[in-house]
């Protein structure tokens, strides 16, 4: 008797188990269906993944009120220029990674090329082939314009659009080769104001053509030392120098 009271209990512990089972595999399809549109979640998080992957990045633009704060400090600043510069220099970077060719940098300066050098140093150390296909950059921003402990400091953000992932061994140990990946990355343009405050004795900074004292006044005209008149501060002493992905802890 008491062996079939044991079993009786065991089948409703398993009734009720089972009614719990099926009532939350049906909730899952009923939330995927409203979600997804499909009772399959997996099928569902596929579907949005492969349609996240069209989508760009949206950026924060910051444009239409950092270009005239820049125009007035810089009259010469040609915003296009720079655009077209950056955008320039993160496919190269790109292109020089996978290469692993630091000649092929394009519009960078030395601490840009020595930060690509590093990247492929330490793939060359770990016997990693990392891989940048199809990249495609959907919009390009000034985000930010600092002027700080003797630099002035332009960063633009671009939309990028890529498959890109590494190999080791002939197997994919980190991204995607088949989806393509949306994120975004931020470029730092910079300008030495004063080499000694920016610490930095290999900076390239505007001199005086006549007298040889540095220019410190952004925009300046005139040297405030001698009066001599001076070219206008332009693109030639600006520089790429350095770019990196935007993440929740690198923004």
């Amino acid at each position: 008797m008491k062996i079939g009271v044991g079993i009786v209990i065991v089948i409703i512990l398993l009734a009720a188990i089972l009614a719990v089972v099926l009532r939350v595999i049906y909730k899952v399809r009923q939330a995927s269906m409203e979600m997804f549109g499909t009772e399959s979640l997996t099928e569902g998080w596929n579907r949005q993944a492969k349609e996240l992957a069209t989508i760009p990045k949206s950026i924060s633009g910051m444009t239409r009120i950092l270009e005239p704060q820049i125009q007035r400090d810089f009259p010469e600043f040609n915003w296009m220029e720079f655009k077209n510069k950056g955008e320039n220099m993160l496919k190269s970077s790109f292109s020089a990674i996978e290469r692993e060719d630091i000649s092929l940098v394009k519009e960078a300066s030395k601490e840009l090329k020595n930060q690509v050098a590093a990247v492929i140093a330490q793939n060359q150390e770990q016997k990693i082939q990392e891989h940048y296909d199809d990249v495609q950059i959907h919009n390009t921003e000034i985000t930010r314009y600092e002027k700080k402990q003797g630099t002035c400091v332009i960063t633009l953000q671009s939309a990028v659009g890529y498959l890109h992932y590494k190999e080791k061994e002939g197997a994919v140990i980190e991204g995607d080769d088949r989806l393509t990946e949306q994120t975004k990355y931020n470029i730092e343009i910079l300008y030495i104001q004063d080499e000694k405050l920016a610490n930095m004795d290999y900076a390239m900074g505007a001199v005086c053509p006549h007298c040889g004292a540095p220019i410190t006044a952004l925009g300046a005209k005139r040297c405030e030392y001698c009066g001599s008149a001076v070219t206008p501060i332009n693109t030639q002493v600006w520089s790429l120098h350095r770019f990196y992905e935007v993440t929740y802890h690198n923004v």
